[in-house]
Parts: C-alpha cells; structure tokens; sequence
C-alpha cells in the first residue's frame, strides 16, 4: 500500500529490512542506523582510508572477499593476529587499514547489502557522525518530497529472527532525524515520533550504554565498542554506499 511509504513528507523513518524495502522504493536515499555496531565500524573503518563492503551474515562473506581481493571481518570472539578485523570498532581501530574489507552482519550489513540494489545513495549514519549526514543529505538537495530520505533504524533479532528495536538504534535515527528536521518536506509522523526520543532522554551515552544491547556487549568484554559508539557528533565522515561499497562522500 503506498500510505506504508509515508508519502507527502521529505524524512520518513521505519526499522528493518522490511522497512528498508519499503522506503527503499520510493525514497532518493536511504540512511542505515546500526549503532552497535554495525554504522559505526563502517565510520571508523571509513575514516582510515578502507573501502567497506556490506555483507549478510553467513558463511559466503570469505569466499566473496577472496574473489575481490579484500579482507574479511571475523567475528568479535574470533579476532586473532592474523585475522585483526572484526564487527568491533575497537578493533578496526587497533588493526592495519586494508584498501578492501568486507563487513558481515545479520543486521545493518543485510540492510545494506539489500539497499544497494535500489540504485540509491545509502549512507551509514551512526551518533558519531550523524550532524555531518544530515548536513551532507540537504546540502545534496534530499529532503524535499520529491526527493525524500529515509532513514532506517535497523534493531536486533530475536532468537526466532524477528526484528528486536534496540534503544540504541531508534537514537542514533533520531540524532539523525534531527539534523534532518528542518527539510522542505517536513517530517513524516512517524518520523517525527522518532525524533521525540531525543527530548525525553536527556542523557544519550548513559542511555546506550543501559541499553541490552550495551549491556550484552559490556558483559562481553567489549564496553570500548560502546564508548566508540556514543562519542556523539565527532566525526565528518559521511560513509556513502556507491556500486556495493562505502566509501567518504
């Protein structure tokens, strides 16, 4: 149905892939929001120099990263000396850039990896650099009803792979949204609930770092994953996703 698009309004936001999909069909862009973790390893692996490839999560990632000559992330428990990469930000900090990495994950990866074939700009957006897309978004004229962004909050996974909101990703859109909420078009409503969160949160980094998610990934050993994640508006790298790959706007 072309109400689930959200029509007459410049920023619309949803979850998923799902809700990707939808916005994908009728928005001119698209803004992907995975801040644990998937967003802000593409920003910090972006701002060293490497080209980022989005990937689903399965067991196909290595063979398609020998077939183009790239790296591949492992998994955050699997990183060792000759495999440095991972999900984890703060490992991509700590290991060699690589001109070519391809990063799998079951959420903001598939996202993007399935927003690519829309022919759209995507952009990974995360609280680090969220002020800088929506700054790059409207200098590039997106944000009109003619050309809408979408933005999309890309959440967890059920054991039974539903899609779980996650406190964090619905702040990181709203950081998003908020530097979107003076565009021609207006924002959808449900655009605009989304960006309520922000006012009824008056501390964001304690709010993620609360979160399951935060607390999943501290209970892990990788609070530094969290603390990357909610430096919020450092950074001006806009990672834009062209022909399968991330690169600086």
């Amino acid at each position: 149905m072309v109400v689930f698009a959200q029509p007459g309004s410049g920023a619309r936001f949803d979850w998923g892939l799902a809700g990707a999909a939808e916005l994908g069909r009728v928005c001119a862009a698209l803004v992907v929001v995975d801040v644990l973790s998937f967003t802000t390893s593409v920003e910090v692996a972006v701002s060293r120099g490497m080209r980022v490839h989005p990937f689903p999560w399965n067991d196909q990632a290595a063979e398609y990263a020998t077939r183009i000559g790239a790296v591949v992330a492992v998994g955050r428990d699997s990183v060792d000396d000759v495999n440095p990469w991972s999900l984890s930000p703060a490992a991509l900090r700590r290991a060699p850039a690589v001109p070519d990495l391809v990063l799998p994950s079951p959420n903001g990866s598939a996202i993007c990896a399935a927003a690519a074939t829309t022919g759209v700009p995507v952009v990974a957006g995360c609280l680090r650099n969220a002020p800088a897309v929506g700054r790059w978004l409207t200098e590039h004229g997106y944000g009109s009803t003619d050309a809408p962004v979408g933005v999309i909050a890309a959440g967890e996974r059920w054991p039974d792979l539903t899609l779980r909101p996650g406190v964090e990703d619905q702040l990181g859109a709203a950081a998003v949204l908020d530097a979107l909420a003076t565009v021609p078009g207006g924002l959808s409503v449900e655009a605009a609930v989304a960006l309520a969160a922000l006012a009824s949160v008056p501390d964001v980094p304690a709010a993620v770092r609360g979160s399951v998610s935060g607390r999943e990934l501290r209970s892990r050993g990788y609070g530094a994953d969290v603390e990357i994640a909610v430096e919020t508006g450092v950074s001006s790298v806009v990672p834009v996703l062209r022909n399968g790959v991330f690169t600086a706007a």
